[in-house]
């Protein structure tokens, strides 16, 4: 290979490493999954009456916002996250991105982000800056002290579908708090089965995130996981009840959290790997069809 080549393949792969090292940063998986939440909450709260330049808009925001809390958390679990196998190969564990440039990354994330969500209202604005604060200050450090945490993390976790009713509406509706209770409550089955899959990798860390008292793998985490499935069931009927959803679209919903209340069930029964991973994989279905239901109902 001629040096001019080789030049031009080093650059070639240092951008694309560039590239995926950012990709890591902003957690992009989940931060795709935080915009989908916003999103859909933006156009159930519309009716499906809402604006490309609004969609990109809020996508936008929300993205830079998301983005900046995940790298904020990533630079101070930094020295957690060389322990575990999960996270052991994020560009600032492993020096591929200094801390200093990650804190720059985050600040303009959070500065474009905020502002950007501020276009539509300033609620909207404070709303973002509310839910990446939290993430990033409050729930993040008390991982190592608390399974509280998971109480406190539901809350920025959440928060999206707020942002996505309050960027079109302008206020906090009952819509709003109805979409929001509903993944508040998703997020505790949903990260009780995460925890309970991975809890090898977090304890390396120090990071004991499962509800039982001293954070081991008993019959507790199935229990309260299935309690959050049965507080669902009662979210969509309060929602039915007050007209927020039609009577099918309340009994879809009503389906989809009493079948996975059955698995999580199955993990009270057998505290099994593999009934948690199936709580887990359930959940990845949940929310996303729930939310498409409500949608569709709207529609």
């Amino acid at each position: 290979m001629r040096p001019n080549q080789v030049k031009s393949a080093q650059v070639s792969g240092g951008v694309g490493q560039s590239i995926r090292d950012f990709g890591l940063l902003v957690k992009f998986k989940l931060t795709l999954l935080v915009l989908f939440s916003a999103v859909m909450s933006y156009a159930i709260v519309g009716k499906g009456q809402v604006t490309w330049a609004g969609m990109i808009l809020l996508t936008l925001g929300g993205f830079f916002v998301t983005g900046a809390a995940n790298a904020l958390n990533q630079v101070l679990e930094r020295d957690y996250d060389r322990l575990m196998a999960r996270t052991a190969n994020r560009p600032v564990v492993t020096g591929r991105m200094s801390v200093s440039t990650a804190v720059l990354s985050a600040g303009l994330m959070a500065l474009l982000g905020i502002s950007l969500l501020s276009v539509f209202n300033p609620l909207t604005g404070f709303l973002g800056t509310l839910s990446m604060m939290s993430y990033a200050f409050v729930y993040t450090p008390m991982k190592r002290s608390t399974p509280l945490s998971v109480l406190v993390g539901a809350i920025p976790g959440a928060l999206p579908l707020i942002i996505g009713c309050v960027a079109y509406e302008g206020y906090i509706s009952s819509t709003a708090f109805m979409l929001f209770t509903l993944q508040f409550l998703w997020q505790f089955p949903h990260f009780w089965a995460v925890a309970w899959v991975a809890d090898e990798d977090y304890k390396k860390a120090g990071f004991y995130l499962l509800p039982s008292k001293n954070g081991e793998k008993d019959k507790t985490t199935g229990l309260l996981s299935f309690a959050f499935c049965v507080l669902m069931v009662g979210n969509a009927t309060a929602g039915y009840w007050m007209g927020e959803i039609g009577l099918v679209a309340m009994l879809i919903l009503n389906a989809l959290n009493l079948y996975w209340a059955w698995y999580c069930w199955q993990l009270f029964k057998t505290c099994s790997g593999a009934a948690a991973r199936k709580q887990m994989f359930i959940s990845f279905m949940h929310l996303p069809l729930s939310l498409i239901v409500i949608l569709l109902d709207r529609l």
